[in-house]
């Protein structure tokens, strides 16, 4: 478990160096701690570090961490996978954030199930920048539509966008277009500050592009 300790100590060094000729700095990356398949106990070291936003992919296994994490008020918990229609229920009853909105049915039904809470749900949308068959995400064509969308739900809280590039090869014009995207956002809607941009794989690359929140499983878990 010490391991964890070390790779979270490593990981804002490497992300503290990697800013050194940007504007931004470490306190302004959200650093989200990829959490799929790791232990209650994993989180709770993760937790100890300092590191307090985690992301599930899993429904289930993410409601089932955050009841045993419950007495921990500083956890925020984000969901960053495949959503279908039928868990929009749970994801909006049990998590502070859902990143993956790729089309209007899931906005709308997140936006009814959330309005039990009377708090809105912090929310980016998933655009599929590679334009892959097999990836999840709205095209580049369609999410101005669905910006509009979602930014007229009271119980969402439109924040940005969230994007997973092709992994095999770091294209820049991709990363480029992001860029163009989350500033064509923030400069239309006013609650837009978030950039979802970065793996364990392209951290380099997605803060060289201004991401602010990265999403890392593997250089803190070392799986």
């Amino acid at each position: 478990m010490k391991n964890i300790e070390n790779n979270i100590q490593t990981l804002k060094k490497k992300i503290k160096y990697l800013l050194r000729n940007n504007s931004s700095s470490l306190n302004n990356i959200k650093i989200i701690a990829a959490s799929k398949n790791q232990s209650v106990q994993k989180i709770k070291i993760a937790l100890s570090c300092g590191i307090y936003e985690f992301g599930e992919n899993y429904v289930q296994e993410g409601i089932h961490k955050i009841k045993q994490l419950q007495k921990n008020h500083n956890i925020i918990w984000h969901f960053i996978g495949k959503l279908q229609s039928k868990k929009t229920k749970l994801v909006a009853q049990y998590f502070d954030w859902c990143q993956t909105i790729d089309r209007e049915k899931i906005a709308i039904l997140l936006n009814k199930y959330r309005k039990i809470k009377e708090v809105p749900i912090n929310v980016l949308i998933q655009i599929n920048i590679s334009k892959e068959k097999n990836k999840n995400g709205v095209s580049i064509e369609d999410y101005q539509k669905l910006s509009k969308t979602v930014s007229k739900m009271p119980y969402l809280n439109f924040r940005g966008i969230m994007v997973m590039p092709k992994k095999e090869t770091i294209k820049y014009n991709n990363y480029k277009n992001i860029n163009n995207i989350f500033n064509y956002l923030q400069k239309k809607y006013k609650s837009v500050d978030t950039l979802s941009l970065g793996t364990s794989f392209d951290m380099k690359t997605a803060l060289m592009y201004n991401s602010n929140m990265i999403r890392i499983g593997k250089d803190i878990f070392n799986f």
